[in-house]
């Protein structure tokens, strides 16, 4: 191999970090090519369905399957009986069943699963599944889940969780005492994609998942365990996911597939209807907040004081981690000297609720962010005054004793949004679409009365309390058709954020190769963790990045061997090694030709360290959470206040995301959060009454559509996380988080109402209720 003068001037390839390349899943989606988990096809397939529980908490005296074996086209029906392993499965604790075993403990648990020819067959067969109840009462209040004499949902009681935050003392003198409880009710992550996937049975007795999830490898563990087979006889791909936003991180049909395909013999494919689906998955906690803030007669807080109360529904799923989240995150994006906070999150025999984007903060932010509000008016300051006084900034100290050690600039993004110029007002004798209730004409303007409303949140990035919280990457640097090509592999589920495309741009940046292919996601590799807590381009794009950095180490050790020059001379250019001293380069494709140079990183953030439960302290160095990220927003609301009718007229927001990965996306992200934020504010509710799911269709359940959502401003801050890769910030979640109270922030000011509940309800803005 000689030398060669190859690539001295060649400029670095396009599409790496902080560009904006085309998404390779953006045209298949937008021209529905793109393969979802629900498209999935495989020759003999067989088709499965679940029977539910019609009632919240019963007692099965027995079940008659007589009708459903009777059924031509059917080839199963398994009940809790067949469950070879575990009977029951959880992400952080281990106790939904598989299917249901003497008792279930909300509407909708799956009581037995069938395989049949046809989907009609599977679904009329499920229905066919004869029990035999013994209906007990329900516990469906959560304020009441915790009394003395309250029906135990489980047998060690209904309390989940009790987490303390402590620091100073809360009963210190001030000037100036608001209290106030607020509501949050109970949101559906609402993604267009049903759980679904496809199961095939392996020929070693183990099974194959083809599947729409967030976190493969704990969807592994779990369901190994349920099938009773070693972790490597369970192997999962991810399929197209059509949506999650946390509710994926549970299991739904996963070991339900896997058992009708293991008993049959045969590919099974399970596919949710749309009201399964609400019955099917998580939701985000519904809570109740006690809030008690404390200040001077200039506004500055001496103490918060907080009691957060969150509906777990019937099983654990991640209701502890919630939990911690609105506990730690309870007081704001605020220097408090003196905080007691106390989140119970309590089992009920309501749905189950787990993670959705902004777990736990969404809930607190609420919270606080009205009382900050309540603060402004009782000390005569501005709304956003009151919060630059207060703000957090890098070396504050938070209520778990954790100093922030990277930027926190509350006041700033404060400052920016309030400066942004404000919509046109509403024109003499405006457009129908202009007004609440747009072209119904419910309407005519004359009391319509506009508001204005700021929210500010925080939110933590990544897991929390000494998780081991890691991810594993595979980069593989070799020759295809030619030309230099790098394989990048990890576990990382791409759920719509966009992470296919940022792990493509940091090869890219890393290794100067323009051609960039990620392998899709299943277990063949380590584990990268969930896609979730607004963690997976911090911890798998630092992973993808330090395997590039050992085979940049490799390709440029052989590039010195062939160029008799010091690898530290040496960088990568644009698919070739240069050298800095005399120009001379070798190109990657005849220096890897023979043998490719691959390399496996596991790699972690910071540690993180527990919370301890009598002193309401974090343990060790006092870090509870690995980074914190803030965002803020400005609502203008046209309000019909004698309808109730809220029309959103503008969101302005302005975020620190550290470091814009990929500019265009990083909007998306932003518009989609504030959107969802939105949703809950005004409109977002899934109706429970007496633990049954009123709402279960996108007929009653609704979501902001694109006549909904608002034009938004925004403004991108790029303060450098010292300790993150590249100096990133977690987004996803914040945007979610203070869209909501300054939304209702802006409608109180236009009706002068209290509004201590989400989401407002035409009758709330009314005086009705």
């Amino acid at each position: 191999m000689t030398a060669t003068r190859p690539a001295l001037d060649a400029p670095p390839v396009e599409g790496g970090v902080g560009e904006s390349p085309l998404r390779p899943d953006g045209v298949p989606k937008v021209t529905g090519e793109f393969a979802y988990s629900s498209d999935l096809w495989a020759d003999g397939m067989l088709w499965g369905a679940t029977a539910r529980s019609p009632h919240p908490r019963a007692r099965i005296r027995r079940l008659d399957l007589s009708a459903v074996l009777a059924t031509p086209g059917v080839r199963a029906v398994l009940t809790a009986a067949d469950v070879p392993g575990s009977p029951v499965y959880g992400l952080e604790h281990a106790d939904q069943p598989v299917l249901a075993l003497d008792e279930v403990r909300y509407c909708g648990e799956p009581v037995a699963v069938v395989a049949a020819d046809a989907p009609q067959t599977a679904r009329h067969a499920a229905g066919l599944v004869a029990v035999e109840w013994e209906v007990l009462p329900p516990v469906t209040d959560m304020r009441r889940a915790l009394d003395a004499g309250a029906e135990r949902v489980h047998p060690d009681g209904n309390l989940v969780r009790h987490v303390r935050v402590r620091r100073g003392d809360v009963t210190a003198p001030a000037d100036v005492v608001v209290t106030g409880e607020y509501e949050v009710g109970m949101q559906d992550q609402a993604f267009l994609g049903p759980e679904s996937g496809l199961a095939i049975p392996a020929e070693d007795g183990g099974v194959e998942l083809h599947v729409a999830t967030q976190w493969l490898h704990a969807d592994r563990r779990q369901i190994a365990a349920c099938l009773g087979l070693p972790p490597e006889k369970v192997r999962l791909t991810l399929a197209g996911v059509g949506g999650a936003f946390g509710a994926r991180e549970d299991l739904s049909m996963q070991v339900h597939a896997c058992l009708l395909a293991l008993r049959t013999g045969r590919p099974v494919k399970m596919v949710y209807s749309r009201s399964e689906s609400f019955l099917g998955h998580v939701h985000r906690h519904p809570a109740v907040l006690r809030y008690e803030h404390r200040a001077t007669a200039e506004g500055r807080l001496v103490s918060v004081r907080a009691e957060i109360l969150l509906d777990g529904g019937a099983y654990a799923s991640t209701s502890a981690a919630v939990a911690a989240n609105a506990a730690t995150l309870g007081a704001g994006p605020y220097d408090v000297p003196n905080v007691a906070i106390d989140c119970r999150a309590v089992f009920t025999n309501n749905p189950p609720c787990g993670a959705m984007r902004g777990f736990g903060a969404v809930q607190a932010c609420f919270g606080y962010e009205s009382q900050m509000d309540r603060l402004a008016a009782a000390v005569g300051l501005d709304p956003v005054e009151v919060r630059i006084r207060n703000a957090m900034t890098e070396g504050t100290t938070t209520a778990t004793g954790q100093v922030v050690d990277s930027a926190a600039p509350v006041a700033e993004l404060l400052r920016r949004v309030r400066a942004m110029p404000m919509p046109a007002p509403l024109p003499a004798g405006p457009d129908l679409r202009d007004l609440p209730g747009g072209i119904s004409g419910t309407t005519l303007g004359e009391g319509v009365v506009r508001g204005v409303g700021y929210g500010v949140g925080i939110k933590n990035v990544g897991f929390s309390e000494g998780f081991d919280d890691h991810s594993t990457a595979r980069v593989r640097v070799e020759v295809v058709a030619g030309e230099p090509s790098v394989l990048v592999h990890t576990a990382a589920a791409e759920v719509g954020q966009g992470l296919v495309t940022v792990l493509a741009q940091i090869a890219r940046t890393e290794l100067d190769v323009p051609s960039v292919v990620v392998h899709p996601a299943d277990t063949t590799v380590g584990s990268a963790g969930s896609s979730s807590a607004s963690r997976q381009t911090y911890v798998t794009g630092g992973a993808v990045r330090a395997a590039c950095a050992r085979v940049r180490t490799d390709l440029l050790a052989l590039a010195a061997a062939v160029l008799d020059a010091d690898p530290a001379t040496l960088r990568l250019r644009a698919g070739a090694v240069v050298s800095d001293v005399d120009g001379a380069g070798v190109g990657l494709a005849p220096l890897v030709a023979g043998d490719a140079v691959e390399h496996t990183v596991e790699w972690r953030h910071r540690p993180t360290y527990p919370i301890d439960p009598e002193t309401g302290q974090v343990t060790g160095e006092g870090r509870v959470h690995v980074q914190y990220a803030f965002a803020a927003h400005r609502a203008v609301v046209d309000v019909d206040t004698d309808l109730g009718l809220v029309r959103v007229v503008e969101i302005a927001t302005a975020q620190d995301v550290g470091r814009a990965m990929h500019p265009r996306a990083l909007l998306g992200q932003i518009h989609g959060g504030i959107t969802q934020g939105l949703g809950l504010a005004v409109m977002e509710e899934i109706q429970v009454v007496g633990g049954m799911v009123r709402n279960p269709t996108f007929t009653d359940y609704l979501i902001p559509t694109i006549l909904d959502t608002p034009p938004m401003r925004v403004d991108v801050l790029e303060l450098a996380d010292p300790h993150a890769p590249y100096g990133l910030r977690g987004v996803g979640e914040p945007p979610a988080i203070s869209a909501t109270p300054a939304v209702v922030a802006a409608v109180r000011a236009a009706t002068g109402r209290p509004l201590p509940r989400v989401p407002i309800r035409p009758e709330h803005i009314a005086g009705l209720a």
